[in-house]
């Protein structure tokens, strides 16, 4: 069974599911960004199980996702946060639209469509926005330049990503360093 949860977009919020659902005693679950899958070994959940881990996942900012829709705009962040965080220094061999539509095996257009009437955004500046607010922590760490972090996140040049930070930001990347106290959005504000 196959368990699909909205705002489950780091790290921390899949050890805190995993957590979770080792604390209601559901073993061997398998918990990854944006699902909690129980193994078939697994005796079914109960109604009142369900609606218990509904109500506690809740309590910690998640919630479970009923629709095809919801779960298909889900994936879609899911795919974009980690694309968007690769710092490997290689650019993708296809652009956005291709990655996107060959891991979720849908049209982009129909996708597109679906994540812009629902988000309020275009994937693109989603992805955009995700790139950028992991450029604000890599600044805030201030263990690489700026022509390292543009390198790493495979931008064609510093000045192409400055110009989107500035874009995105309002500010250039050195005075956004400079000001370092200013707050990053959680993932899930994007």
């Amino acid at each position: 069974m196959v368990l699909h949860i909205k705002n489950m977009v780091c790290p921390r919020c899949v050890q805190a599911v995993a957590d979770l659902a080792e604390k209601m005693h559901i073993e061997d679950a398998q918990v990854e960004l944006g699902t909690l899958t129980v193994p078939d070994s697994h005796p079914p959940l109960s109604l009142d199980v369900l609606e218990h881990l509904t109500t506690r996942l809740k309590e910690l900012g998640f919630e479970l996702i009923d629709s095809q829709k919801s779960r298909l705009i889900e994936q879609i962040k899911k795919e974009i946060i980690v694309l968007a965080r690769k710092a490997d220094g290689e650019k993708p061999s296809q652009n956005l639209s291709q990655i996107i539509s060959t891991a979720l095996h849908y049209d982009y257009n129909h996708l597109s469509t679906l994540f812009s009437a629902s988000e309020g955004q275009t994937i693109e500046k989603y992805y955009i926005a995700q790139r950028i607010e992991f450029v604000k922590e890599l600044l805030v760490y201030d263990e690489l330049s700026l022509s390292q972090i543009a390198f790493n996140l495979g931008y064609s040049s510093t000045a192409h990503l400055s110009a989107q930070f500035k874009k995105v930001t309002g500010l250039t990347p050195s005075h956004f360093k400079k000001i370092k106290e200013q707050k990053r959005k959680f993932l899930t504000d994007i």
